[in-house]
């Protein structure tokens, strides 16, 4: 099965006049570029496995195409994925990417599989205050999405995006450098959209129809940093 056509249908309404209110607990989003091709990345599959049980964190792995020549090609693998872990190294001026990697906040470039310089990149971010208040409010298959600036934020060019994902497969891997290999993936991106560019200047609101979970995320042009992020369940 390859990665699912958009199930999103978006629908803007009028910005500028519905105030966000957001709880004070948004998650610490924390991107992890791997591959089934990858003999390197099944320890960082498990700890995103493991990230995913918590509620202060929002796991996402975004399986990448560049492996898929060395004899399994991944049924999660999207060339958008490959380009958005680009643009992270462009930014960072890295000169190559791999795989495992993590992103942390989309600012912190980690080895995936390096688990106490991942918890410790998540705290600094939890100790960091979100610069964008998000609200979420579904109703069936209908989201509706409110943002604002905190108190005191500077406006400035940012993407509000969605990021649908499922929560969990199962894979038996049959050729490639895992071959006969049983691996447990979690919040597995299927699709990544972006629903408006916002300067923040007026607070946002708008409606997606949904089907599933997703990740609501307001990023700062480049790819930049993560100001605010919400999950769908």
């Amino acid at each position: 099965m390859r990665v699912l056509q958009s199930c999103l249908a978006i629908g803007l309404v009028a910005l500028g006049s519905v105030p966000a209110v957001a709880d004070g607990t948004q998650p610490v989003v924390v991107e992890l570029f791997t591959s089934q091709g990858c003999s390197s990345c099944p320890p960082a599959d498990a700890l995103l496995a493991d990230l995913a049980t918590r509620d202060d964190v929002l796991p996402l792995a975004l399986h990448v195409d560049y492996w898929d020549y060395i004899g399994w090609p991944d049924e999660y693998a999207d060339p958008r994925f490959t380009h958005r872990q680009k643009a992270y190294a462009r930014i960072a001026g890295e000169r190559m990417i791999y795989t495992p990697q993590i992103i942390v906040g989309g600012v912190v470039h980690l080895i995936g599989s390096r688990t106490p310089a991942v918890t410790e990149a998540i705290e600094a971010q939890r100790a960091a205050a979100s610069t964008v208040d998000i609200e979420v409010a579904r109703d069936g298959e209908m989201v509706r999405i409110e943002a604002v600036l905190t108190s005191g934020a500077a406006p400035g060019p940012m993407l509000i995006q969605i990021v649908p994902f499922a929560h969990h497969e199962r894979v038996a891997i049959r050729g490639g450098e895992n071959a006969g290999a049983v691996i447990d993936y979690a919040n597995i991106v299927r699709d990544w959209q972006m629903i408006d560019q916002w300067d923040g200047a007026e607070p946002w609101s708008g409606e997606v129809h949904l089907e599933g979970s997703a990740a609501v995320i307001v990023q700062a042009e480049g790819p930049g940093r993560i100001l605010g992020a919400e999950r769908v369940d």
